[in-house]
Order: structure tokens, then sequence, then C-alpha cells
């Protein structure tokens, strides 16, 4: 199965989840893509999603001046963001085990799952502080 299909499904979900736990510049999101597993992802297709997503309103974004050559737009995750990422969380969940069954009907044994990041509720004093830097 081409891998590339699989990520175009999931990369909002994937870029979300990345500056869910630190705010990051294009690279440094594909970077970080590459070094969780996602070996296939193009650097434009993470450029494209950061754009869109900050069109959707799912992301902040603010200029850090460089010293080593173009100041980098930095991408954060906001409120709205938070949300999509949950439902978006809880959706992948529900495929993951649809396959599994599906897999394990087959008998190919269910696949390892994996226990999905527990997010900060909206309006905590962590998330409070981050949302206060934008």
């Amino acid at each position: 199965m081409d891998s590339t299909q699989l990520l175009k499904g999931v990369l909002d979900l994937a870029v979300l989840a990345v500056v869910s736990t630190e705010d990051g510049y294009g690279y440094d999101v594909v970077r970080r893509l590459r070094a969780a597993g996602l070996d296939d992802v193009g650097d434009a297709s993470v450029y494209g999603t950061l754009r869109r997503l900050y069109s959707a309103g799912a992301l902040t974004s603010y200029v850090v001046p460089s010293d080593e050559g173009p100041h980098r737009k930095y991408y954060g995750i906001n409120s709205h963001g938070r949300t999509l990422l949950a439902e978006q969380s809880r959706r992948w969940g529900s495929f993951a085990v649809t396959m599994n069954r599906l897999l394990a009907g087959a008998g190919l044994g269910v696949l390892p799952t994996v226990p999905l990041p527990t997010l900060e509720p909206l309006g905590s004093a962590a998330s409070s502080s981050k949302e206060s830097l934008r």
C-alpha cells in the first residue's frame, strides 16, 4: 500500500498533534513528523497543511527573527485547533479499531494499539498561558 495515500488522510491530525506539544515553523514540523516515523511526509504537503489549518482558524502564527537566514513563521494550536484535534483523534481511534477488527477477521491478528495522548482541557492554566502568548 502506498503510504503517501494514507498520509493524505491523516496529515491534518498529525500536524495538529505535533504543534499541540510545541509551536514550530514549517521545516521543524516536517522534521518532527519524520522523527515520529512518518518518513514519507513531503515538505510541500506539510507547508500546505499548515497554511490551510491556519486559514481555517485552527492555528495561530507569529514571526521570529533568525540570525541564520530569513525570519521563521511559527505555528501554534489554538482552542479551535484543540477541538479539531480531539474530534479527529476520536475518529482516528474508531477507524483504527475497525481496521484491527477487519484484519483480525482475516486471520492477520490485531495490530497493537497506542493510547491517545491526554489533551489539556481548554481553559487550563497551561493552555491559558500559551494562548496569552499569541
